[in-house]
């Protein structure tokens, strides 16, 4: 089984810094500091409502931030060109939200195309990607509708890599899968960050998940963030959530914490 090797620096990527985030007065995320190293997986795991898919979505703005600022590479993104970061931005989703009316070749080409790159460079990048995701080319002229559920999440993979982005935020990617499947996937994303060692965060509610693909684990609960490990050290803490939360999920979770960094 492959378990990636973490080769990211200290150097961050993404930085929350005393983030805050409310909606009607309700809040939503509070005092969140946290750093996203170049390279690295780092896992947003908790509980529904706990803030992981709205801490996701302040990176590339389809949230804001209403106090605090979220920075990527060293420049808030509030002062950023808001069209641009997100084309610089891979973004892959449960639900994959492919363009139903486009083929898995326009799917996989559309952020190139609209970034202005030649039709031929966009249909090598195409042909390339379909290849390091696992896509036979023969589905190039398919449309979503015709792809079984892994295959649409392997195209949505390949999309968000399709400009050759420095960023990839993942929101539950794998989480709609059969098991089969979604380990098959597992096991193909731990391969593409070996060779590809973008900076990703990822959000999962999934501890097995999170120990098997993370470079660190940030666990939130309610809105805060309560701590962050590697997955060796995240098995074997003694803070009330992080044991709680390995007890919920039970197994011989050690194992693959050792595999992880092995």
């Amino acid at each position: 089984m492959l378990y990636a090797m973490s080769q990211a620096t200290e150097t961050p990527v993404i930085e929350f810094r005393d983030v805050a985030y409310r909606v009607d007065g309700h809040e939503i995320l509070d005092a969140l500091n946290l750093q996203v190293r170049r390279g690295e997986t780092l896992v947003l795991l908790g509980r529904s409502g706990s803030g992981k898919t709205s801490t996701l979505k302040l990176v590339n703005c389809l949230l804001s931030a209403s106090s605090g600022d979220v920075l990527v590479n060293g420049v808030a993104n509030r002062d950023a060109d808001v069209i641009a970061l997100r084309r610089s931005i891979g973004y892959v989703i449960q639900e994959v939200g492919l363009l139903p009316h486009y083929t898995v070749r326009q799917n996989v080409g559309l952020v190139p195309k609209i970034s202005g790159w030649p039709p031929d460079l966009i249909s090598s990048r195409v042909e390339d990607l379909m290849k390091l995701v696992g896509l036979n080319p023969d589905l190039a002229s398919r449309y979503p509708h015709q792809l079984s559920g892994g295959q649409r999440q392997r195209v949505g993979v390949a999309r968000a890599l399709a400009a050759d982005p420095e960023i990839l935020l993942m929101d539950e990617p794998f989480g709609a899968l059969d098991p089969l499947t979604r380990d098959e996937l597992q096991r193909e994303f731990l391969a593409l960050q070996q060779s590809l060692q973008k900076t990703v965060l990822f959000v999962t509610h999934d501890l097995r998940e999170a120990l098997r693909l993370g470079s660190r684990i940030a666990l939130m609960e309610a809105g805060r963030l309560v701590t962050v490990l590697p997955p060796q050290e995240f098995v074997r803490s003694e803070d009330r959530w992080a044991t709680a939360y390995v007890r919920a999920f039970g197994g011989d979770l050690g194992s693959i914490a050792d595999r992880r960094s092995s």
